[in-house]
């Protein structure tokens, strides 16, 4: 793949990631995303600003659903069309690369984050049953977790698949030892833009989810009812929330 070809496949895969964002920032409920957060801990750190609590839990959810949307959407599909293999329609694996004497499985992850046992042991079970169905092929089966950054190698306990990771995974797909730093050299001032563009929506959520939060678990006087905040999120049987709340504060 020339540089102009790659630059190309990085700036759709940008616009598609930020397009995605955009999607999920907008989709977003304020109620959704006030169940999976602490509100003692809000409380502990003497939170008092209802925006304070809105910024941070949609910056919290961002930075962990980025991970997964550029995975998706940049790692991924670079990493199939460099490589020159195919879609895997198998179970937990995203490439496949053949040749006349062996068939890399290739299952993708963002970064070298700490595999659960769980996972460890479904990501090697996933391994397993393509193996099982690749038998007949009669080729050299080569599994691999790979990674797009950092660094990470395989344990022997691990041996059942291969663990590579960033610069010697896109070096292994691609040829080029300099690949995984052209990534990032060749996005050149593409990310400003399309932050400029996502902005907007960012900011108009804030609004959204702050005019909510005042509606719901606020008094008239502005202050924030904790107790209604924690039935909310930990009541037995979640209360019926009103449009509008209206009252005295609660000591």
């Amino acid at each position: 793949m020339d540089i102009s070809e790659l630059e190309a496949l990085i700036s759709r895969c940008l616009h598609d990631f930020y397009e995605r964002r955009l999607k999920k920032v907008r989709e977003l409920k304020l109620r959704e995303l006030l169940r999976r957060k602490n509100p003692y801990l809000f409380r502990a750190l003497g939170t008092q600003k209802a925006s304070e609590i809105v910024e941070r839990l949609l910056a919290d959810y961002i930075s962990s659903s980025d991970e997964t949307i550029f995975g998706e959407a940049f790692f991924e599909p670079i990493a199939l069309i460099a490589s020159g293999g195919t879609v895997s329609g198998a179970k937990g694996i995203d490439i496949m690369v053949e040749t006349e004497s062996r068939i890399s499985a290739y299952a993708v992850k963002s970064g070298p984050n700490p595999f659960s046992s769980s996972a460890k042991s479904r990501q090697g079970q996933e391994f397993r049953e393509l193996r099982s169905r690749l038998f007949k092929l009669q080729k050299q089966f080569d599994p691999v977790l790979a990674h797009a950054y950092g660094r990470k190698k395989a344990r022997k306990k691990d041996l059942e698949y291969r663990v590579n990771a960033g610069q010697a995974f896109w070096q292994e797909i691609t040829g080029d030892s300099d690949f995984y730093l052209k990534l990032v050299r060749l996005m050149k001032d593409q990310p400003i833009q399309h932050k400029d563009q996502y902005a907007p929506a960012w900011d108009a959520t804030i609004n959204r989810f702050t005019a909510a939060f005042f509606a719901e678990f606020c008094f008239a006087d502005g202050s924030i009812d904790w107790e209604k905040l924690v039935e909310f999120v930990s009541a037995e049987k979640a209360p019926k929330l009103p449009k509008k709340r209206r009252g005295a504060r609660r000591e």
